[in-house]
Protein backbone atom coordinates (compact mmCIF):
# COMPACT_ATOMS: atom_id res chain seq x y z
CA UNK A 1 0.00 0.00 0.00
CA UNK A 2 1.49 3.39 -0.53
CA UNK A 3 2.00 5.92 1.82
CA UNK A 4 1.69 9.44 1.15
CA UNK A 5 2.69 12.26 1.53
CA UNK A 6 5.72 10.10 3.33
CA UNK A 7 6.28 9.65 6.60
CA UNK A 8 9.32 10.83 9.55
CA UNK A 9 11.56 7.89 9.51
CA UNK A 10 15.52 7.28 10.17
CA UNK A 11 17.51 3.93 8.17
CA UNK A 12 18.59 1.49 10.85
CA UNK A 13 20.78 -0.43 8.21
CA UNK A 14 21.44 -0.28 4.32
CA UNK A 15 22.88 -2.70 1.91
CA UNK A 16 23.58 -2.98 -1.77
CA UNK A 17 21.35 -4.93 -4.07
CA UNK A 18 22.27 -6.39 -7.55
CA UNK A 19 24.22 -3.07 -8.79
CA UNK A 20 21.96 -0.54 -8.96
CA UNK A 21 19.59 -0.89 -5.73
CA UNK A 22 19.75 -0.27 -2.20
CA UNK A 23 17.90 -2.58 0.61
CA UNK A 24 17.31 -0.63 3.69
CA UNK A 25 16.19 -1.01 7.06
CA UNK A 26 14.05 2.05 8.46
CA UNK A 27 12.30 3.08 10.88
CA UNK A 28 8.87 4.63 10.82
CA UNK A 29 7.56 7.01 13.36
CA UNK A 30 3.81 5.98 12.56
CA UNK A 31 4.67 2.18 11.08
CA UNK A 32 7.46 1.13 13.33
CA UNK A 33 10.64 -1.43 11.54
CA UNK A 34 10.37 -2.19 7.96
CA UNK A 35 12.55 -2.97 4.90
CA UNK A 36 12.43 -1.00 1.55
CA UNK A 37 13.93 -1.57 -2.01
CA UNK A 38 15.47 1.50 -3.19
CA UNK A 39 15.07 1.02 -7.08
CA UNK A 40 18.25 2.39 -8.90
CA UNK A 41 19.14 4.90 -5.75
CA UNK A 42 23.23 4.23 -6.92
CA UNK A 43 22.46 4.29 -11.05
CA UNK A 44 24.60 7.34 -12.27
CA UNK A 45 24.55 10.88 -10.46
CA UNK A 46 21.42 9.74 -8.84
CA UNK A 47 21.53 11.64 -5.77
CA UNK A 48 19.33 9.20 -3.47
CA UNK A 49 22.24 7.36 -2.46
CA UNK A 50 23.77 10.20 -0.93
CA UNK A 51 20.59 11.56 0.93
CA UNK A 52 19.94 7.75 2.46
CA UNK A 53 22.31 7.78 5.29
CA UNK A 54 22.02 6.28 8.56
CA UNK A 55 21.60 9.23 11.58
CA UNK A 56 19.70 11.69 8.87
CA UNK A 57 16.07 12.32 10.00
CA UNK A 58 14.13 11.49 6.47
CA UNK A 59 10.33 11.84 4.93
CA UNK A 60 10.36 8.76 2.99
CA UNK A 61 7.80 7.77 1.15
CA UNK A 62 6.81 3.85 -0.28
CA UNK A 63 4.26 2.22 -2.82
CA UNK A 64 3.91 -1.99 -3.36
CA UNK A 65 2.63 -4.80 -1.38
CA UNK A 66 4.57 -7.90 0.37
CA UNK A 67 7.75 -7.63 2.42
CA UNK A 68 9.70 -5.54 0.70
CA UNK A 69 7.49 -2.20 -0.71
CA UNK A 70 9.60 0.30 -3.30
CA UNK A 71 10.43 3.41 -2.20
CA UNK A 72 9.08 6.26 -4.00
CA UNK A 73 10.10 9.62 -2.77
CA UNK A 74 12.89 10.43 0.15
CA UNK A 75 14.01 14.14 1.60
CA UNK A 76 15.52 15.36 4.40
CA UNK A 77 13.08 16.53 6.91
CA UNK A 78 16.16 17.93 9.88
CA UNK A 79 19.38 18.06 9.36
CA UNK A 80 21.20 15.36 9.74
CA UNK A 81 23.08 14.52 12.98
CA UNK A 82 27.06 14.27 12.22
CA UNK A 83 28.41 11.52 14.80
CA UNK A 84 32.55 10.93 14.71
CA UNK A 85 34.71 8.42 16.55
CA UNK A 86 33.29 7.03 19.58
CA UNK A 87 29.91 8.34 18.64
CA UNK A 88 29.42 7.14 15.51
CA UNK A 89 29.98 3.58 16.74
CA UNK A 90 27.36 4.31 19.82
CA UNK A 91 24.86 5.05 16.30
CA UNK A 92 25.25 2.09 15.42
CA UNK A 93 25.10 0.32 18.91
CA UNK A 94 21.59 2.30 19.05
CA UNK A 95 20.67 0.94 15.26
CA UNK A 96 21.27 -2.84 16.31
CA UNK A 97 19.07 -2.53 19.42
CA UNK A 98 16.09 -1.21 17.33
CA UNK A 99 16.81 -3.77 14.52
CA UNK A 100 16.86 -6.87 16.58
CA UNK A 101 14.11 -5.41 19.53
CA UNK A 102 11.35 -3.50 17.68
CA UNK A 103 9.13 -5.63 16.25
CA UNK A 104 7.87 -5.12 12.83
CA UNK A 105 5.54 -3.03 11.65
CA UNK A 106 4.40 -2.09 14.89
CA UNK A 107 4.56 1.97 15.87
CA UNK A 108 6.71 3.12 18.48
CA UNK A 109 6.56 6.75 18.01
CA UNK A 110 7.88 7.48 21.28
CA UNK A 111 11.20 5.29 21.13
CA UNK A 112 11.37 6.99 17.68
CA UNK A 113 11.75 10.56 19.83
CA UNK A 114 14.41 8.92 22.26
CA UNK A 115 16.29 7.52 19.40
CA UNK A 116 16.79 10.79 17.86
CA UNK A 117 17.03 12.21 20.95
CA UNK A 118 19.90 9.84 21.92
CA UNK A 119 21.91 10.55 18.58
CA UNK A 120 21.73 14.19 19.74
CA UNK A 121 23.30 13.44 23.12
CA UNK A 122 25.87 11.52 21.40
CA UNK A 123 27.01 14.10 19.10
CA UNK A 124 27.34 16.53 21.78
CA UNK A 125 28.85 14.69 24.49
CA UNK A 126 31.76 12.20 22.49
CA UNK A 127 34.16 11.76 25.39
CA UNK A 128 31.80 10.12 27.28
CA UNK A 129 28.11 8.67 25.67
CA UNK A 130 27.98 6.24 28.14
CA UNK A 131 25.12 8.25 29.96
CA UNK A 132 23.56 8.70 26.56
CA UNK A 133 23.62 5.07 26.11
CA UNK A 134 21.94 3.75 29.64
CA UNK A 135 18.81 6.41 29.08
CA UNK A 136 18.51 4.90 25.80
CA UNK A 137 18.54 1.33 26.41
CA UNK A 138 16.65 2.58 29.93
CA UNK A 139 14.30 3.95 28.03
CA UNK A 140 13.93 1.68 25.20
CA UNK A 141 13.11 -1.44 27.77
CA UNK A 142 10.25 0.74 29.10
CA UNK A 143 8.38 0.92 25.94
CA UNK A 144 8.84 -2.47 25.02
CA UNK A 145 7.31 -3.21 28.33
CA UNK A 146 10.04 -4.81 29.79
CA UNK A 147 10.94 -1.50 31.92
CA UNK A 148 13.70 -2.14 34.68
CA UNK A 149 12.72 -1.80 38.61
CA UNK A 150 15.19 0.46 39.79
CA UNK A 151 13.45 2.61 42.70
CA UNK A 152 12.13 0.25 44.69
CA UNK A 153 13.30 -3.52 46.26
CA UNK A 154 12.12 -6.74 44.63
CA UNK A 155 9.36 -8.51 46.96
CA UNK A 156 9.74 -6.09 49.83
CA UNK A 157 8.43 -2.70 47.98
CA UNK A 158 10.60 -1.13 50.03
CA UNK A 159 12.31 2.35 48.73
CA UNK A 160 16.12 1.84 47.04
CA UNK A 161 18.64 2.58 50.00
CA UNK A 162 21.27 4.82 48.13
CA UNK A 163 23.90 3.39 50.58
CA UNK A 164 22.77 -0.38 50.26
CA UNK A 165 23.87 -2.79 47.56
CA UNK A 166 21.73 -5.41 45.97
CA UNK A 167 21.69 -8.10 43.26
CA UNK A 168 19.44 -7.32 40.40
CA UNK A 169 17.48 -10.27 38.86
CA UNK A 170 16.40 -9.55 35.96
CA UNK A 171 13.03 -10.79 35.81
CA UNK A 172 11.88 -9.60 39.52
CA UNK A 173 14.25 -6.47 40.45
CA UNK A 174 16.80 -5.68 42.71
CA UNK A 175 17.44 -7.74 46.20
CA UNK A 176 20.14 -6.58 48.84
CA UNK A 177 23.07 -7.93 49.26
CA UNK A 178 26.33 -8.01 50.58
CA UNK A 179 28.78 -5.38 49.17
CA UNK A 180 31.19 -8.04 48.22
CA UNK A 181 28.87 -9.85 45.87
CA UNK A 182 29.49 -10.14 42.47
CA UNK A 183 27.68 -8.18 39.94
CA UNK A 184 26.38 -5.75 43.12
CA UNK A 185 25.23 -2.74 42.62
CA UNK A 186 25.08 0.18 44.25
CA UNK A 187 21.82 1.48 45.18
CA UNK A 188 22.46 5.30 44.24
CA UNK A 189 23.82 3.59 41.02
CA UNK A 190 20.11 2.18 40.89
CA UNK A 191 18.81 5.22 40.99
CA UNK A 192 20.92 7.67 39.49
CA UNK A 193 20.00 4.93 36.27
CA UNK A 194 16.45 5.36 36.99
CA UNK A 195 16.37 9.56 36.53
CA UNK A 196 18.80 9.25 34.14
CA UNK A 197 21.81 10.87 36.12
CA UNK A 198 24.90 9.03 35.69
CA UNK A 199 27.39 11.19 36.69
CA UNK A 200 30.28 9.31 39.00
CA UNK A 201 32.86 7.09 37.14
CA UNK A 202 31.77 4.51 39.62
CA UNK A 203 27.92 4.59 38.72
CA UNK A 204 28.81 4.38 34.89
CA UNK A 205 30.98 1.45 35.84
CA UNK A 206 28.14 -0.27 37.08
CA UNK A 207 25.55 0.69 35.23
CA UNK A 208 27.25 -0.41 32.04
CA UNK A 209 27.85 -3.79 33.67
CA UNK A 210 23.89 -4.00 34.69
CA UNK A 211 22.72 -2.87 31.66
CA UNK A 212 24.93 -4.97 29.39
CA UNK A 213 23.37 -8.02 31.24
CA UNK A 214 19.70 -7.04 30.80
CA UNK A 215 20.22 -6.18 27.13
CA UNK A 216 21.63 -9.26 26.31
CA UNK A 217 18.93 -11.07 28.09
CA UNK A 218 16.44 -9.33 25.68
CA UNK A 219 18.72 -10.25 22.48
CA UNK A 220 18.35 -13.83 23.48
CA UNK A 221 21.91 -14.87 22.36
CA UNK A 222 22.14 -12.50 19.79
CA UNK A 223 25.58 -10.68 19.08
CA UNK A 224 26.05 -7.37 18.13
CA UNK A 225 28.77 -6.64 15.10
CA UNK A 226 28.86 -2.53 16.83
CA UNK A 227 30.57 -3.99 19.86
CA UNK A 228 33.28 -5.94 17.89
CA UNK A 229 33.59 -3.19 15.24
CA UNK A 230 34.41 -0.80 18.44
CA UNK A 231 37.32 -2.35 20.34
CA UNK A 232 39.73 -3.13 17.36
CA UNK A 233 39.29 0.64 16.08
CA UNK A 234 39.91 2.21 19.31
CA UNK A 235 41.61 -0.36 21.49
CA UNK A 236 39.15 0.95 24.28
CA UNK A 237 36.73 -1.13 26.09
CA UNK A 238 33.42 -0.45 24.32
CA UNK A 239 30.73 1.98 26.44
CA UNK A 240 27.76 -0.50 25.48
Amino acid sequence: MPNEPGQDAVILRRRDYRETSLLLDIFSEPQGRLSLLAKGAKRGRNLTAVLLQCFAPLRLAWAGRGELPVLTAAEPCGAAIALHGTALYCGFYLNELLSYLLPPLDPYPEVFRLYLDTLGRLAQAEDCPEPALRGFEVGLLEYLGYGLCLDREAGSGQPIDPAQTYAYHIESGPVACPPGQPGAIHGSTLLDLGRDRLETPAALKEAKHLMRRVVQHYLDGRGLKSRDLFQPSTGKATHA
